[in-house]
């Protein structure tokens, strides 16, 4: 019973759990289900009524009870009634374990449990009996070991036997559904070897046995789900001057101005707009085939679907069918071929979401294939499959000085894709007008790229579409372009049919269309001194650029740029390769490359210290940049912070004193490891120079009250709290007589993208600009009449007919760009400024499963004088998990044949509270100062989000003291996410090298993978 009550605690939610039953989990016959291995291991019983029937049936639970997938041996009609779960007797131990990719609220990897019955008084065993789940397409029994353990005594040969004995009853194949194979075959043995030390040690308190289990062997017991769950925090920051007015809240911890409507649910988002009678809605037809030209499309079936309006498709295109997107061509509707599963080929209007989607299933398309179907980075290098131009940077003599090195290491490393995962699905709706107008209400980060874009689908003006973003529910990059491929065809199909269309994309559709960060490729050369003095780079960068170029040509500029981290390199050679595949579109996400670039850095700089013998800390920490010091693009650092907040992050997270205690903790433990590590950031704020420029506008009424609009939008990050919080200091008025109410691009025309963490530096500024006019404006008055009140101010300023609206502007000085990608020669000023960082995290790792456990995270971030502390830390606390998710958990998996593998919550986990550290400390810079952003403070959404990347190297530190106490010394390479089935692997030990041993036979047989990582 205490197996199953501790299965249930990590059996979906709770949520979930408070409505399940455990009567419809067995029925449903999963082949991970959590319960049904302990049900059978048990020998449970269970009791089936059929009410024609006068007796019931009882039947074991036992390998047959699950003839094939999805299906139990229940009779046609049958109910399940009951189930008898035993209790175990004295000399009988049982035990249950599960591994899965998220700890918490996770469909199992591999799940076991394993029961052990001795003959009395005695280690010789009576029976055994264990069930599987994950290891077939039913939860399965291994009959042949559970044969062969019976009368062998419980003694350490057991071991590799059982390993054996196991790979036989579960032959994997290598394009086995789930993949993983060695990993699944590799955890089986795994899971036993944790049962046998716990039996092992219960027999031993028993006084059964006498050999007591060595100490290092007992961390194999340890659960680090069971430990403190807890979640611990602590921030610090700098409090404004004393002498600052309690009216002036810059600098202050406001809440943000919309929190108690997004907690409540009060806050309102585009579905949450009534329908109205007329409305209509849409669902996209899109191709099933990652290559293929379109032969025929056939709607006759889909047209007598109930509901069902019409059909549109590139003929209803009343302007171009071709949209620009970052200057780069892309169709709304797909013509004559197709280039990746998912694109858009058409979409199906009717009366109701649910009889739009059945329509659209029943939309007959004709193809023609295509070769080749290129889906992964490699098989891109393979066929020469590349976007034009390739990038390239030049800073000294990378390849003369690399032969005067007293060190060269090569090497190369990979990053997975990540999903958007945002909260609120792509959504459009529609509203035509007359005079060919268009109103349109869409969840996107960039107003005016929507503005234009229907101007060009409808083949009218800009003056005549109007685009409402009140609040977008998450947005990440992910709504910086690819909502375009929603909001074009629902304004088409709009236009068409005269009346409003709405369309809110499923979990499945929007991760099946939309694409998500870059997978990377980075092919490193690095020289160096004896004493760990970058000396010269050479490095090739390769992005999965998907189907379309988006805004690729400029993720993998900005990769190139951050490319260096915090490192000063003399001498460096960057070549930037994006890859034409045939997978959807990738596009922007948080960090826009830097990121990937940045982990990529951190990997050499991880060789560098092995060949050397050095401590990663050492060598970081030689080659920190330095204020005048000259970045590769040519750009001199008039101030750099990052040695301080590296010294402070060393400081406060008591590193020297922690890594020592790591040290001791691993000399004690064999199966549990702990790790360490502190990783800096430099993040260049700066985008393409034309889009440095923002608006605002403000409207005072004549009762005081003011009315705020910019071209930013609000996505969560509290754009808007900000903006009010600027517009109150420069008006002299409570934040409570400020209002704004959503982003209009009829009232601030070409505002341009809230992207690359510019959001407040630009929009700040433009608010102030617009807030000065009218204080200038005000000022006679006010001078005229000193011991007015604002409201008495504003209403003598409407009767002596001054103008109580104006607009503000706002362009970032000095950006320019002369970039020869050709030759590699950079002139200009790239970035604005740059945001500093240090974070230090400390892991537990279970050697035996993969699984891990944050147990402190320091971080000191460097955001200058922020405007607001509360707004900024939460982005830090917020941008930390979410590159958590990249470098440990999320991986976007395709099919050998293009198809999408993890689509949906399901198949897909982001973090979930129980992987947040245990204790999180944040800390913000003090006396930090930019004079190129609004009252000294800096942008903030992105540059955290590399700080998680310390969890992945001190996860790397961890697997590192396992391998040793296996004999294996020496570098290894760690590919980003550092998921379990990884960190297993890379351990190294016997587990691991006999089923590798088995993969290798396997592969022989040229099968096909399961799933790719793009």
């Amino acid at each position: 019973m205490r197996a199953f009550l501790d299965m249930l605690h990590w059996f979906a939610g709770d949520q979930i759990r408070n409505v399940a039953a455990i009567g419809g989990n067995i029925m449903t016959a999963s082949p991970i289900s959590d319960l049904n291995p302990i049900l059978m291991a048990n020998e449970s019983i269970a009791t089936f009524r059929l009410h024609s029937r006068a007796k019931d049936r009882q039947v074991l639970m036992d390998q047959s009870f699950f003839p094939k997938y999805r299906t139990t041996c229940a009779e046609k009609g049958e109910v399940l009634l009951s189930v008898h779960l035993p209790f175990n007797g004295k000399d009988e131990y049982i035990k249950a374990y599960k591994q899965s990719k998220r700890r918490e609220d996770d469909i199992a990897i591999v799940n076991a449990a394993m029961r052990v019955v001795f003959h009395p008084g005695t280690c010789k065993v009576l029976k055994f009996v264990a069930a599987f789940g994950g290891m077939a397409a039913t939860s399965v029994m291994p009959e042949k070991t559970m044969q062969n353990m019976i009368g062998r005594m419980w003694t350490d040969d057991l071991i590799d036997n059982f390993a054996e004995w196991i790979s036989e009853d579960f032959p994997l194949s290598l394009d086995a559904p789930g993949g993983m194979v060695e990993y699944r075959e590799a955890l089986a043995a795994s899971l036993f070897f944790k049962f046998f030390l716990y039996v092992k040690n219960c027999l031993v308190e028993r006084g059964v046995m006498d050999e007591k289990l060595a100490e290092r062997d007992l961390s194999a017991l340890h659960e680090a789900a069971h430990m403190d769950r807890q979640l611990k925090g602590k921030q610090t920051w700098q409090e404004v001057k004393v002498e600052q007015p309690p009216l002036d809240k810059v600098g202050r911890s406001l809440q943000h101005v919309a929190g108690e409507l997004h907690a409540t649910g009060e806050a309102v988002y585009v579905d949450d707009i009534p329908q109205c009678s007329s409305e209509l809605y849409l669902c996209l037809v899109t191709s099933i085939r990652p290559h293929a030209f379109i032969r025929e499309v056939d709607v006759s079936l889909a047209s007598t679907s109930p509901g069902f309006v019409t059909y549109v498709d590139h003929r209803d295109v009343g302007g171009s069918n071709n949209i620009a997107i970052y200057h780069a061509m892309e169709e709304v509707f797909a013509t004559e071929k197709v280039t990746c599963i998912g694109q858009v080929i058409g979409a199906v209007v009717a009366d109701s979401q649910a009889r739009a989607q059945r329509a659209a299933q029943l939309v007959k398309i004709d193809y023609e294939d295509i070769s080749p179907v290129v889906i992964t980075i490699e098989e891109a290098v393979s066929e020469k499959s590349f976007r034009s131009p390739i990038h390239k940077v030049v800073k000294g003599n990378a390849e003369e000085t690399m032969t005067s090195c007293d060190q060269v290491i090569e090497g190369e490393v990979r990053t997975a894709g990540q999903e958007h995962f945002y909260m609120e699905t792509q959504v459009c709706l529609a509203v035509p007008k007359d005079g060919e107008e268009m109103e349109v209400y869409s969840s996107n980060q960039d107003p005016e790229a929507l503005q234009k874009t229907s101007s060009a689908v409808l083949g009218v003006g800009q003056n005549k579409v109007q685009v409402r973003v009140k609040r977008l529910g998450g947005g990440f990059g992910g709504k910086a372009t690819r909502f375009l491929l929603l909001s074009s065809p629902v304004i088409v199909a709009a236009a068409k049919c005269g009346r409003p269309v709405r369309c809110m994309l499923t979990r499945q559709e929007d991760m099946s269309i939309t694409g998500t960060r870059h997978p990377f490729l980075g092919k490193y050369k690095i020289g160096c001194t004896k004493e760990g003095r970058l000396v010269s780079l050479v490095l090739d960068l390769f992005s999965n650029g998907g189907n379309t170029q988006d805004s690729s040509m400029y993720v993998m500029a900005k990769a190139m740029i951050n490319s260096d981290n915090c490192y000063c390199i003399p001498n460096m050679l960057i070549r930037g390769t994006v890859c034409k595949t045939n997978i959807v579109s990738n596009t922007a996400f948080r960090g826009f490359g830097a990121p990937q670039a940045m982990f990529i850095a951190e990997s050499w700089i991880t060789a560098v210290a092995e060949r050397l013998g050095l401590s990663t800390e050492k060598v970081r920490e030689t080659n920190l940049y330095r204020a005048g010091d000259l970045t590769h693009f040519n750009q001199v650092l008039e101030t750099s912070n990052a040695r301080r907040c590296w010294e402070e992050c060393m400081k406060i997270s008591q590193f020297d004193k922690r890594r020592i205690e790591v040290d001791a903790y691993n000399s004690k433990n064999r199966w549990r490891k702990r790790g360490l590590a502190c990783v800096p950031t430099k993040f260049a704020i700066g985008i393409k120079e034309y889009r440095c420029q923002a608006g605002a506008l403000i409207n005072i009424y004549t009762d005081g009250s003011v009315y705020l609009t910019h071209g930013g939008t609000e996505m969560g990050q509290g754009l808007h709290t900000k903006m009010i919080q600027i517009a109150s200091r420069c008006l002299g008025i409570p934040v409570s007589r400020i209002h704004i109410s959503e982003t209009s691009t009829t009232h601030v025309p070409n505002g341009g993208t809230t992207a690359g963490s510019l959001g407040s530096d630009m929009n700040g500024m433009a608010v102030k600009a617009a807030c000065d006019e009218i204080v200038s404006r005000l000022a006679p008055i006010r001078k005229k009449f000193p011991e007015l009140s604002w409201d008495k101010l504003i209403l003598q300023a409407y009767m002596e007919r001054v103008s109580l609206s104006a607009t503000g502007f706002y362009r970032i000085p000095d950006m320019y760009s002369n970039w020869d990608v050709h030759t590699g020669t950079v002139k200009g000023r790239h970035s604005n400024y740059y945001t500093y960082g240090a974070a230090v995290s400390e892991v537990e790792v279970d050697c035996l499963t993969g699984d891990h456990v944050v147990l402190q995270t320091d971080i000191v971030m460097d955001v200058g004088r922020s405007l607001n502390p509360a707004i900024d830390i939460g982005q830090i606390e917020g941008g930390f998990v979410q590159g958590y998710g990249m470098f440990t958990m999320e991986e976007p998996l395709h099919a050998p044949s293009g198809h999408l593998l993890t689509v949906g919550p399901g198949a897909y986990k982001i973090p979930g509270f129980g992987d947040c550290p245990r204790q999180f400390n944040v800390h913000l810079l003090r006396n930090s100062e930019n004079d190129k952003a609004i009252y000294s403070s800096k942008g903030i959404g992105e540059p955290p989000f590399f700080l998680s990347a310390s969890v992945l190297y001190a996860i790397k530190s961890a697997v590192g003291s396992a391998r040793n106490d296996s004999g294996i010394f020496g570098p290894f390479r760690m590919d980003a996410p550092a998921t379990a089935e990884r960190i297993r692997m890379a351990c190294g030990d016997n587990f691991i090298k006999q089923h590798k041993h088995h993969a290798d036979e396997k592969e022989e047989r040229n099968l096909t993978p399961w799933s790719v990582t793009a």
